[in-house]
């Protein structure tokens, strides 16, 4: 799994200025971005055409009102302390600072807006569950685990995988899914709570989505709209967990998994999974994701032969090995906030 860089921008008319300081951030192996120098606002947008950029850096003489509609994150104005920067919203930053020190204040910013997104949420927490490694056990694991959970509260399980199965092997009809969900909540923000009661199915006390027909309907889903739905559904559905079940053609999965209060991710003890894990972890430490990695609970989990469909299927996961896996690793890990393991072997 590669994963590039995001792009951090700067944009100063100032040549000398923006090519030594691009230069000097690359160099420095703990940013988690990629910096691009650009020195005239054509050459930037002709660039945010065709790219995406996370984080844009502008001094407040190239800053327009052209700026604000190209594919940028978040823009931060490059203050020279004289000129008047156009749309105070922004954050500003001393251009005639150290670079490290503009360094540190531009990661300030980018973790203070994840930080921002992650609060909205409220007292509902995000569970994330993604590997790397296929027919590992991840969702009949996230099934049972979403069943424990909502054993104390309110609990929502969302497959976010291409094709799940999910619609057989619970022997459902389903006429709305995922996408009409993030829809109405994009769309029907008031009327959020009934649409949720409409699209959502009660199994027990576990509230599941039915999952996206088309997966073209998530792969260009950001990261921002992600957490701004969880969030709207937390709130509209007095959530208290909301379950993940996350698949490769999301976007940006270690970032989606770092908005997450508690990862887990299964493996398997086979050269080739060890091998995607591997890849995987480096691409972590590429995106200098150093506490995500290490925040990781990393799961074997028991086999699982799946005997019956519908409800009962869910039952047996409960009293099955898997639920049996699930409440040793609830009493030893949930309840001290999920703290790390190496490996939990069943």
């Amino acid at each position: 799994m590669k994963k590039e860089k995001k792009i951090f921008a700067i944009c100063d008319l100032e040549e000398t200025y923006v090519v030594h300081l691009a230069h000097y951030l690359n160099q420095k192996p703990d940013l988690p971005f990629r910096v691009m120098a650009f020195t005239s606002l054509n050459s930037l947008i002709e660039y945010a055409s065709g790219n995406e950029i996370e984080i844009l850096l502008i001094s407040s003489d190239a800053m327009s009102e052209d700026v604000r509609s190209l594919n940028v994150h978040r823009i931060i104005i490059l203050s020279d302390g004289e000129t008047p920067s156009l749309g105070t919203e922004d954050p500003q930053i001393d251009k005639y600072q150290d670079s490290d020190t503009i360094a540190r204040l531009v990661c300030g910013y980018a973790g203070a807006a994840n930080a921002e997104m992650k609060k909205s949420l409220g007292s509902c927490r995000l569970i994330g569950v993604y590997s790397p490694v296929s027919r590992c056990g991840k969702t009949m694991f996230c099934l049972t685990l979403a069943q424990a959970l909502a054993r104390s509260g309110k609990v929502l399980y969302l497959n976010m995988e291409s094709w799940s199965g999910l619609e057989d092997l619970l022997q459902a009809a389903w006429r709305e899914d995922l996408a009409d969900l993030m829809y109405a909540a994009r769309s029907e923000r008031e009327d959020l709570a009934s649409r949720l009661e409409g699209i959502v199915k009660s199994y027990g006390t576990l509230d599941i989505c039915p999952p996206s027909f088309f997966p073209e309907d998530l792969r260009e889903t950001d990261l921002s709209s992600w957490m701004e739905f969880f969030a709207a559904l937390a709130h509209a559905g007095d959530y208290t967990s909301i379950v993940l079940d996350i698949g490769d053609q999301i976007k940006d999965i270690p970032d989606l998994l770092k908005m997450c209060h508690s990862v887990f991710l299964p493996l398997l003890n086979d050269p080739v999974s060890r091998s995607k894990v591997q890849q995987f972890d480096r691409t972590l430490e590429a995106l200098s994701m150093e506490d995500l990695k290490q925040g990781i609970v990393r799961l074997y989990l028991p086999s699982v032969s799946v005997h019956s469909l519908g409800a009962s299927l869910l039952d047996d996961l409960m009293y099955g090995s898997m639920g049996q896996f699930v409440r040793q690793l609830e009493s030893e890990e949930l309840k001290n906030h999920c703290r790390p393991a190496d490996r939990l072997a069943p």
